[in-house]
């Protein structure tokens, strides 16, 4: 996990030694909830291995904002950073390995690597790039039809699509279980 990481902040080994302590490791069951809707977030997650799901309860259905895999960093982030509320639910879909980083600590690692231009310029890349996954997923839904959502998401993240159970994939496209399986029959004829 920390190879990846020191792949994509590339910092001194040194800085990285006084960084690792920082890092807590969890092995956890698929359906764990790691932040539930209205709580403020504290921690950070990492994703050695596993799947989790952001989502949010509408009139007691669950809506899926977003899908994360190995090698990808979750948390809410609005409520990390400012400590409100978090408008969302983040939880495991698969067994996961995580590592988390409690925002006390996140806090200190910023401060000192927003110094290095290059690492402040790759947290503001990553912040960007999910805004823009928002915003890609949000004008899908009012300019395509469920069809092209799945075609898309078929296309760009395939594996979703294998790993990821039906019912919550139907919910981030914004249609039943039912409608999917009709989506999905009609495209293999």
């Amino acid at each position: 996990m920390f190879d990846h990481l020191k792949n994509k902040f590339p910092i001194e080994d040194h800085l990285w030694e006084n960084y690792i302590p920082y890092f807590n490791k969890l092995e956890i069951p698929a359906r764990t909830v790691l932040l539930n809707e209205g709580e403020i977030s504290e921690r950070i997650f990492f994703i050695e291995k596993g799947c989790i799901r952001c989502w949010f309860n509408k009139d007691g259905k669950d809506l899926t904002l977003q899908f994360f895999l190995e090698d990808g960093m979750v948390a809410s982030i609005e409520s990390f950073r400012k400590k409100i509320p978090s408008p969302v639910t983040i939880e495991t879909i698969e067994p996961s390995v995580l590592w988390y980083v409690d925002k006390k600590d996140m806090d200190v690692i910023l401060k000192e690597l927003i110094e290095i231009p290059e690492l402040r310029n790759k947290f503001i890349d990553m912040i960007f790039e999910r805004t823009f996954d928002y915003m890609k997923h949000f004008v899908s839904f009012i300019r395509d039809t469920p069809e092209q959502r799945y075609l898309n998401l078929l296309k760009e993240n395939p594996q979703i699509i294998k790993r990821i159970p039906q019912h919550y994939i139907a919910s981030f496209l914004g249609i039943t279980s039912v409608h999917l399986s009709r989506i999905k029959n009609k495209l293999l004829k």
